[in-house]
């Protein structure tokens, strides 16, 4: 299962020393095994901060790669998303201004870098697209945010911000 390998201090140290553009040659389902780790090993909004990246990630390359078998690489970003995004989504939306900074970072490394995985310079398009959605929800959320808080208490969820 992809969730269950865990990030070890030495992987964890190569990655960190390891450029960027080199970690995003990786498939994007790697971020969110990276962010399921993260998470469970309390380290939660780091855990938030991959998910998002794994995210905009992984749209991207669906979106610059429509012909993929259905039951291939869409149906794991809809397992991925349910199964290690939903209990993390549950723990970001409880802290809305950690969570717009996250996205606003996520949004700020999507213009300023390349995906090693999914090329700017081949999929152009793909990139503009999936940014101006992940831009449209940070606004939505900001704008949402008395009624996202509102939500959570009926939900019986805490706001922790």
């Amino acid at each position: 299962m992809l969730t269950r390998r865990r990030v070890g201090p030495t992987l964890a140290a190569a990655l960190a020393a390891t450029p960027a553009i080199a970690q995003t040659a990786i498939h994007p389902a790697e971020d969110y095994r990276r962010a399921a780790n993260l998470f469970r090993s309390g380290r939660r909004d780091e855990a938030v901060y991959w998910l998002y990246r794994g995210q905009y990630r992984y749209r991207v390359h669906l979106a610059a790669r429509p012909g993929l078998a259905r039951d291939g690489d869409p149906a794991l970003f809809a397992s991925l998303s349910e199964s290690v995004g939903r209990p993390i989504n549950e723990y970001a939306f409880g802290d809305l201004p950690a969570l717009l900074a996250i996205l606003d970072r996520v949004i700020a490394e999507a213009r300023a870098e390349d995906d090693g995985f999914t090329p700017k310079a081949q999929f152009p398009g793909a990139h503009r697209g999936t940014l101006a959605g992940l831009a449209a929800l940070r606004d939505q959320i900001d704008w949402s945010r008395d009624a996202i808080r509102a939500q959570r208490l009926r939900n019986g969820l805490s706001n922790r911000n």
